[in-house]
């Protein structure tokens, strides 16, 4: 039984509920929270907390407990990505979204969320969906009726009267308005309590002009300061962390001094912007690896050529911004911006992240302790340690000396059950 389990290759829609005592022991363990790798590694998890972990002489387990024997593998904790767009489909970008009806979006999402946990991300944070979409997603995952990663939720983004969070794409007479927009202090108020009526677990708003938004220049800020705080303000009166999209220099600044406890994109970042989030704390999310896809493949997804020029002008200052942050060292979390390209391809961002200037621990810090401390969940998740939910991935071969790896996950753990696992 023990050999067959972990020697079968699982079907996708397979969950091996673990045994009420279950051992995972790997050649090598990152223990993310002291950025160290520990050899002979054995963790141990009882029902759906890890219980144990450490090196192999510092761990003891009962003599009946289920054992999985994953040799040259690396065991990590479940990878979490804190800009997603589940019900969003990489094929559909400008007039092509305005075919797909809201049920149409939710069902696409079931399927993303499945490719989402089999890439190893457990934890996801999906900033924007139409119709609380999102919310229905989290709560069918957590009822156990379809497979996906935890969700942290925003339902839909906050945004100005045209700005990136409006729909913009139709004339004057079809009335066309996001259910997101809010203008003046009040009402932005008023648009995050009925976020959180309806299940949003997060708040994402857009200050700025965005690449993919008819009609917006990418720099310019939307919302003012006033609107900004009062929205923060009303948000964290309430429990939730808010996260603002913004490209541009003054939206960033200004969304940092109005309190956000995470900013989108920052392509455009200027070294105020640095200093402001050194001294606010605030966390940057940067999706350094879409621009290839969306000048790649984005113009046969639909992506107006309007876009395609933004994207060719902050693609490069991103990545440059994102270097100069690192290097600064501000708070990074790992966000990919997941549905403007495929989802599942989550992981190919570590080597972007890489490459321009993280070092292979710090890229798997951003995508795992990093965000569980963005949202409050460090007791829970993040890192495999004693009392912390069991949600761990793991990949054949050392990440540390080749980040590539993580693009190929072989074992993923989501709440102590096994939800995909290799021929070894």
């Amino acid at each position: 039984m023990k050999k067959a389990l972990i020697a079968a290759t699982l079907l996708l829609s397979s969950t091996v509920v673990l045994a009420k005592t279950t051992v995972l022991t790997a050649d090598r363990m990152i223990d993310v929270d002291n950025g160290t790798l520990v050899n002979n590694a054995v963790v141990v998890i009882t029902d759906n907390v890890i219980s144990q972990a450490g090196p192999k002489d510092a761990v003891n387990y009962p003599a009946d407990a289920e054992v999985i024997k994953l040799g040259n593998y690396t065991l990590m904790p479940g990878f979490m990505d804190m800009h997603v767009h589940l019900t969003s489909d990489a094929t559909k970008h400008g007039y092509k979204q305005l075919a797909d009806s809201l049920p149409r979006m939710t069902l696409t999402g079931v399927k993303h969320a499945k490719a989402t946990l089999m890439a190893g991300f457990t934890t996801v944070r999906n900033v924007g969906a139409p119709g609380f979409a999102d919310v229905a997603l989290r709560d069918a995952i957590n009822d156990g009726d379809i497979a996906g990663p935890r969700m942290f939720v925003s339902g839909p983004s906050l945004g100005v009267t045209g700005g990136h969070c409006d729909n913009n794409l139709l004339p004057f007479e079809f009335h066309a308005v996001s259910e997101g927009v809010a203008d003046g202090p009040w009402a932005v108020r008023e648009a995050v309590r009925r976020n959180i009526k309806y299940g949003a677990t997060v708040i994402k708003f857009c200050g700025t002009g965005g690449v993919l938004s008819k009609g917006t220049k990418v720099g310019v800020q939307q919302y003012t300061l006033e609107e900004m705080q009062a929205l923060v303000d009303e948000a964290h009166m309430r429990g939730l962390t808010v996260a603002t999209h913004a490209h541009g220099t003054q939206g960033i600044k200004t969304a940092i001094k109005a309190g956000v406890d995470s900013v989108e994109h920052v392509s455009l970042l200027d070294d105020e912007g640095i200093e402001l989030a050194l001294q606010h704390g605030t966390y940057f999310s940067m999706d350094i690896y879409v621009t290839e896809y969306i000048l790649g493949e984005g113009e046969a997804a639909g992506i107006l050529e309007e876009s395609l020029n933004k994207e060719r002008i902050v693609g490069k200052r991103q990545r440059e911004s994102f270097k100069k942050a690192v290097e600064a060292g501000v708070k990074i979390v790992f966000g990919t911006d997941a549905g403007v390209y495929p989802h599942g391809d989550n992981g190919k961002q570590f080597a972007r992240m890489v490459e321009f200037g993280m070092t292979p621990m710090q890229a798997i810090q951003a995508a795992t302790i990093q965000p569980a401390t963005l949202l409050k969940q460090q007791d829970n998740l993040g890192s495999i340690k004693a009392g912390k939910m069991a949600d761990i991935v793991g990949v054949q071969g050392n990440p540390l000396d080749d980040i590539s790896l993580l693009e190929n996950v072989g074992l993923v753990v989501k709440d102590g059950h096994i939800v995909k696992s290799v021929a070894m």
